[in-house]
């Protein structure tokens, strides 16, 4: 089904997108599998192009057309972040004969933005804001956790040898815990000791996740069990550690400000698309064949 926000149509291709980025989205964080959350990531969809389609038309009311010559700057820049026009073609479903629709949409966005920019002209946090919100969201502002580790790695080449290999790193666990040299140790079993015993400080995000799985739920001096990752198999000890703490206001002072400013911008900008709302007829229609509006 089709949208129609104020007698502009939105085509349900529009809803699908919307639909499926927002899905993807919850995906990748692990907090959906299948369908089971459809219905509401829909509703999101529709909540979102409608808010589009009802700040483009807010935006045409109370400002005047950007002028072409940043409108064509804008799409040269939206074509260079794809990589080129054939790339841009590609991805966007976009065609040379079809550009004049991605001026018109590219001359909304940009009308969109500098409505929000004059909506948020006048934000212009103290000293005082800017640090009551850097204590009040202190989380949003800690240096990442890290460890150092020391590794032995087993990466046997044939499949035959792998229970050789992880039954050798079982006896040498058994060395480690009754107190033997770690790097001596590992100097004389790992398949890379030369340069990678002590892998130095990481952070999450660094390394293989198996790995970090393990890296990060042991004690400093605790040896791991045997464990497999793409790379073989590893037994590694956590030397040091590097808890997360708050940065210093100072340091990060300018990203404390722009979150205070987008909080804000953003606050604004839900509360327009409301008041929007209050006045705005919204509608269901069936597709038709031609092509219709976009937001």
């Amino acid at each position: 089904m089709s949208l129609i926000v104020n007698g502009q149509r939105i085509d349900s291709a529009v809803l699908d997108s919307e639909f499926a980025q927002i899905k993807n989205y919850f995906e990748h964080l692990g907090n959906v599998s299948c369908c089971e959350r459809d219905p509401e990531f829909r509703g999101y969809a529709r909540d979102n192009v409608v808010a589009r389609a009802l700040l483009s038309q807010e935006a045409q009311r109370r400002l005047q057309p950007i002028p072409d010559e940043e409108v064509e700057a804008a799409v040269q820049k939206l074509i260079t972040d794809y990589g080129g026009e054939v790339q841009f073609y590609a991805a966007s479903g976009a065609r040379p004969d079809t550009m004049h629709l991605v001026r018109h949409d590219v001359e909304l966005e940009l009308r969109v933005r500098r409505m929000i920019e004059q909506l948020c002209a006048d934000i212009s946090p103290s000293e005082q804001d800017l640090r009551r919100y850097y204590d009040e969201h202190i989380s949003s502002f800690m240096t990442d956790e890290q460890v150092r580790a020391s590794h032995i790695l087993k990466a046997p080449k044939r499949g035959e040898a792998r229970a050789e290999a992880f039954e050798e790193l079982r006896k040498v666990r058994a060395q480690l815990l009754t107190g033997e040299d770690f790097e001596t140790l590992a100097k004389a079993h790992s398949d890379k000791a030369d340069e990678h015993i002590d892998l130095g400080f990481f952070k999450r995000g660094e390394l293989a996740e198996e790995f970090e799985i393990v890296a990060f739920s042991l004690n400093v001096g605790e040896i791991s069990p045997v464990f497999l990752s793409p790379f073989g198999f590893h037994l590694i000890t956590v030397t040091d550690r590097k808890p997360s703490v708050p940065k210093p206001f100072e340091e990060v002072r300018a990203e404390v400000e722009q979150r205070y400013r987008d909080e804000i911008r953003d606050k604004r900008t839900k509360a327009l698309v409301e008041e929007l709302k209050k006045t705005a007829t919204v509608e269901e229609a069936e597709d038709v064949p031609a092509e219709a509006a976009t937001v």
